[in-house]
């Protein structure tokens, strides 16, 4: 069983595995090969003792999952659009990040402020505010989700995000990667980014209440400068969480993030879980972990990075 707690996501037609020194990603290409590719982790902070420090280490997770992760999904898209003859340039992407970006802060953080704000101008109580600011983030959190299940593209997302859970849970049990052996676990796994997300809904509840509510600029501005703290003891959290997860209290609190994955992951097919088994392999090979004995033999080509750099250059 390999040493490391090995993470992911889902892509568009793929898995991204995350490891200890690299990540490796696999997709089924729209001719029906398993392509992969593998990127080198260990540079900038993430090389030093300090990227590996507690609540720093949260922020270089934040950091490879928005930067890198959605290097790889907009990558993703575009193997799958090359298939219908359609390019996605360099600069589309970057300015798809931004407003991805800007839309998460302001409808997810800033938003609920202003319906909060409004509703409650007559309470006098700071922490009435905060509560149903709270609120109405859980509220645009589980609409959006339960929006977006229901379509068909994102759908087969929430498969492959199964599989890459199913995928862990038979690392960590020490099973070998076969999609029988797969695909007998849950999709459902305690070191979700959906429960990170969840848990994060709740520290902001907490943290934004010492925010006051007389200066719109501190209000505002506070809610942006913390969401890398709440990120960082939210990762920790999540971490404490997946320990200790035998515990029955410690459970209890974070049944909520395992019941929300019931929306954002689904069970997989046979060909999606082939495909996060080679995003694991290549994961663990990267890293220089031994692949578990009677592990899948699944075919499998590398990614043609420079073809695809000349496509998004585009």
């Amino acid at each position: 069983m390999a040493r490391f707690n090995y993470g992911g996501q889902a892509l568009i037609e793929g898995v991204l595995m995350r490891g200890r020194d690299a990540i490796a990603v696999a997709f089924r290409h729209p001719d029906g090969r398993i392509v992969w590719a593998s990127e080198d982790l260990r540079r900038g902070l993430r090389a030093s003792r300090l990227g590996r420090a507690p609540l720093v280490r949260g922020l270089v997770v934040l950091y490879e999952t928005l930067i890198v992760g959605t290097r790889w999904l907009m990558r993703s898209a575009n193997i799958q659009a090359a298939g219908e003859g359609i390019e996605i340039g360099r600069w589309t992407v970057a300015l798809t990040l931004v407003i991805t970006l800007g839309l998460a802060i302001g409808v997810f953080f800033l938003l609920p402020l202003v319906v909060a704000s409004f509703t409650t101008a007559s309470v006098e109580s700071d922490w009435v505010q905060h509560l149903v600011e709270g609120l109405v983030r859980v509220v645009i959190f589980l609409g959006y989700l339960a929006l977006i299940a229901r379509m068909s593209d994102i759908r087969r997302v929430f498969e492959y995000h199964g599989a890459e859970h199913m995928t862990i849970h038979a690392l960590e049990a020490g099973d070998p990667l076969t999609t029988d052996a797969v695909r007998k676990y849950p999709t459902a796994h305690p070191r979700c980014g959906t429960e990170f997300l969840v848990v994060v809904i709740a520290l902001s509840i907490l943290l934004f209440g010492f925010l006051g509510r007389d200066n719109p600029v501190v209000m505002i501005g506070g809610r942006i400068v913390l969401i890398p703290v709440i990120a960082a003891i939210g990762y920790e959290i999540l971490r404490f969480g997946a320990r200790f997860r035998g515990n029955p209290i410690v459970r209890a609190i974070m049944a909520p993030g395992m019941l929300v994955q019931m929306i954002t992951t689904k069970q997989p097919s046979d060909d999606q879980i082939e495909v996060a088994i080679v995003s694991m392999q290549q994961a663990l090979e990267a890293d220089g972990e031994v692949v578990p004995e009677g592990s899948a033999i699944l075919d499998r080509e590398p990614l043609d990075l420079e073809a695809d750099a000349r496509v998004v250059a585009a």
